[in-house]
Protein backbone atom coordinates (compact mmCIF):
# COMPACT_ATOMS: atom_id res chain seq x y z
CA UNK A 1 0.00 0.00 0.00
CA UNK A 2 1.46 3.37 -0.92
CA UNK A 3 1.96 6.08 1.70
CA UNK A 4 -0.93 8.25 0.49
CA UNK A 5 -3.48 5.43 0.62
CA UNK A 6 -2.16 4.35 4.02
CA UNK A 7 -2.52 7.91 5.30
CA UNK A 8 -6.14 8.08 4.09
CA UNK A 9 -6.84 4.67 5.64
CA UNK A 10 -5.53 5.89 9.00
CA UNK A 11 -7.81 8.96 8.79
CA UNK A 12 -10.80 6.65 8.27
CA UNK A 13 -10.21 4.78 11.55
CA UNK A 14 -11.91 5.84 14.77
CA UNK A 15 -10.52 4.60 18.09
CA UNK A 16 -12.68 4.48 21.19
CA UNK A 17 -11.86 3.56 24.76
CA UNK A 18 -14.16 1.26 26.66
CA UNK A 19 -13.66 0.93 30.42
CA UNK A 20 -15.01 -2.19 32.05
CA UNK A 21 -16.75 -0.89 35.19
CA UNK A 22 -16.22 -4.18 37.02
CA UNK A 23 -12.47 -4.46 36.46
CA UNK A 24 -11.46 -0.90 35.59
CA UNK A 25 -9.55 -2.27 32.58
CA UNK A 26 -9.54 -0.02 29.54
CA UNK A 27 -9.93 -1.59 26.12
CA UNK A 28 -9.28 0.23 22.85
CA UNK A 29 -11.45 -0.57 19.85
CA UNK A 30 -10.82 0.62 16.33
CA UNK A 31 -13.54 1.00 13.74
CA UNK A 32 -12.83 1.41 10.04
CA UNK A 33 -15.31 3.70 8.28
CA UNK A 34 -15.50 2.53 4.66
CA UNK A 35 -17.65 5.47 3.63
CA UNK A 36 -15.23 8.00 5.08
CA UNK A 37 -12.31 6.21 3.37
CA UNK A 38 -14.08 6.37 0.00
CA UNK A 39 -14.91 10.05 0.55
CA UNK A 40 -11.27 10.83 1.37
CA UNK A 41 -10.12 9.04 -1.80
CA UNK A 42 -12.61 10.98 -3.93
CA UNK A 43 -11.51 14.30 -2.43
CA UNK A 44 -7.88 13.37 -3.05
CA UNK A 45 -8.68 12.55 -6.68
CA UNK A 46 -10.38 15.91 -7.12
CA UNK A 47 -7.35 17.68 -5.60
CA UNK A 48 -4.98 15.75 -7.87
CA UNK A 49 -6.33 17.65 -10.89
CA UNK A 50 -4.26 20.64 -9.76
CA UNK A 51 -1.35 21.22 -12.13
CA UNK A 52 1.33 23.85 -12.61
CA UNK A 53 -0.88 25.37 -15.32
CA UNK A 54 -3.41 26.29 -12.66
CA UNK A 55 -0.87 28.69 -11.17
CA UNK A 56 -0.36 30.44 -14.48
CA UNK A 57 -3.85 30.69 -15.91
CA UNK A 58 -7.23 31.74 -14.57
CA UNK A 59 -8.82 29.53 -17.23
CA UNK A 60 -6.90 26.47 -16.00
CA UNK A 61 -7.89 27.29 -12.42
CA UNK A 62 -11.55 27.48 -13.42
CA UNK A 63 -11.25 24.14 -15.23
CA UNK A 64 -9.59 22.59 -12.17
CA UNK A 65 -12.38 23.80 -9.90
CA UNK A 66 -15.09 22.70 -12.35
CA UNK A 67 -13.63 19.20 -12.85
CA UNK A 68 -12.99 18.72 -9.14
CA UNK A 69 -16.58 19.71 -8.43
CA UNK A 70 -17.82 17.26 -11.11
CA UNK A 71 -15.96 14.37 -9.50
CA UNK A 72 -17.32 15.18 -6.04
CA UNK A 73 -20.84 15.71 -7.39
CA UNK A 74 -20.74 12.40 -9.27
CA UNK A 75 -20.03 10.55 -6.00
CA UNK A 76 -22.21 12.79 -3.82
CA UNK A 77 -19.29 14.12 -1.78
CA UNK A 78 -19.58 17.57 -0.23
CA UNK A 79 -16.69 19.77 0.81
Amino acid sequence: MNDKIYSLRVKAVTTIEIVNPDTGITHHREFFDEEKFAELIIKECAKSLWTEECYNSDLALEEFERNGAKIKEHFGVEE
